[in-house]
């Protein structure tokens, strides 16, 4: 028999979830048009305009060359370059999955976006994963909140490689200032990276229950814990777990960024430098867009079509900082794994951009 004191605690919980969803909602379209969409808007104007990117080459920030020893100075002038594009959408990312983790019901975001196999979670994951338009390190967080929240591994892994890879503002800039040619190569592999990449990982590091959180999830929105609580409880989590070590491998990095570059002179040539590209592309962390200026210069130094082409790829996706937020939540052979997988997508990026030929 349910009594009246029984229907006012469910009337309750009702509307305290529903609460939450409008909160998490307004947390990530107002975080989301401020950091992401608004900017992206006029970057597309002033490209349409000039058909010319207008940002810098974020690894020779602070003036540091190919060859150049590993420094403090390296360190600090590509954090504080590559700190100031990102800490909007950095600061999104980590809201939002407070709010995901805190407000959110658990059985949601299973039933959004894991599917019957793996490739058809992949694809949801994947389409997801478009309007946040994130780079690989902002997305970690709310990847993280996913699979915290009991969605399988082909869709967190696919809406974690999503947002960098196919982010249709970059897609638009590569279009307006770059050969046709990238903008193909970054849609072709990169579909079938996130779609086809993430559903292979999923399969081979396969566990008895896929959907099941390898971390214990948030309490449900109609608990008796207060939602304010665990939200400060969860942002507070992310920021002292995730945030700590992300900073400290974007400084290692920095730090090394003159010896990585000598890798990918224009001088180093054959097969085995695209296949360094491809590793060290995986490893190296960039803003959202920032591999247009870097492709963009080397292009122009001579660089082959090969090495732009693993680097058209993997400089988006991934990243060390981004391999050391997601490794809990995801399992070391799955963020492993992803990470083989990108670097197998950059030498398909090289084999399609080499045979299409980029124009000089």
């Amino acid at each position: 028999m349910v009594t009246s004191e029984d229907s006012e605690v469910a009337a309750g919980s009702r509307w305290a979830t529903a609460a939450g969803v409008i909160v998490t909602a307004a947390v990530g379209v107002a975080g989301l048009t401020w950091a992401k969409w608004v900017p992206y808007v006029g970057k597309a104007f002033d490209a349409a305009r000039t058909h010319e990117w207008a940002g810098s080459d974020i690894l020779t920030a602070g003036g540091v060359a190919a060859g150049d020893a590993p420094s403090w100075h390296a360190a600090t002038t590509f954090f504080h370059a590559y700190v100031g594009a990102v800490w909007p959408a950095l600061l999104v990312a980590l809201l939002l999955s407070a709010c995901v983790q805190a407000f959110i019901p658990r059985s949601w975001l299973p039933r959004l976006l894991n599917r019957s196999n793996p490739f058809a979670s992949a694809a949801s994951g994947g389409a997801v994963s478009t309007p946040s338009m994130m780079c690989a390190c902002c997305a970690a967080p709310v990847a993280v909140s996913l699979r915290r929240g009991g969605v399988n591994q082909a869709a967190a892994v696919a809406y974690w490689l999503g947002n960098p890879l196919l982010n249709p503002a970059v897609l638009v800039f590569l279009a307006l200032v770059a050969p046709w040619q990238w903008t193909a190569t970054r849609v072709l592999v990169g579909v079938a990276a996130v779609v086809g990449g993430s559903a292979l990982v999923a399969l081979v590091t396969r566990q008895r229950d896929d959907g099941a959180p390898p971390e214990p999830a948030p309490v449900d929105p109609g608990s008796d814990a207060g939602g304010v609580a665990r939200f400060g409880t969860a942002l507070v989590r992310l920021c002292v777990v995730l945030v700590p070590e992300y900073l400290v491998m974007v400084l290692v990095i920095g730090a090394g960024r003159g010896w990585l570059l000598t890798l990918i002179e224009p001088s180093n040539r054959g097969v085995l430098i695209v296949v360094v590209a491809a590793v060290l592309g995986t490893l190296m962390v960039i803003p959202t867009a920032g591999e247009i200026p870097i492709l963009h210069g080397l292009a122009l130094l001579g660089v082959s079509s090969g090495v732009l082409g693993a680097l058209l790829i993997t400089l988006p996706a991934v990243s060390l900082p981004g391999i050391a937020m997601v490794a809990r939540s995801f399992g070391w052979r799955t963020t492993t794994a992803t990470a083989a997988m990108i670097m197998v997508a950059g030498l398909a990026g090289a084999t399609l951009l080499s045979v299409i030929r980029t124009p000089r």
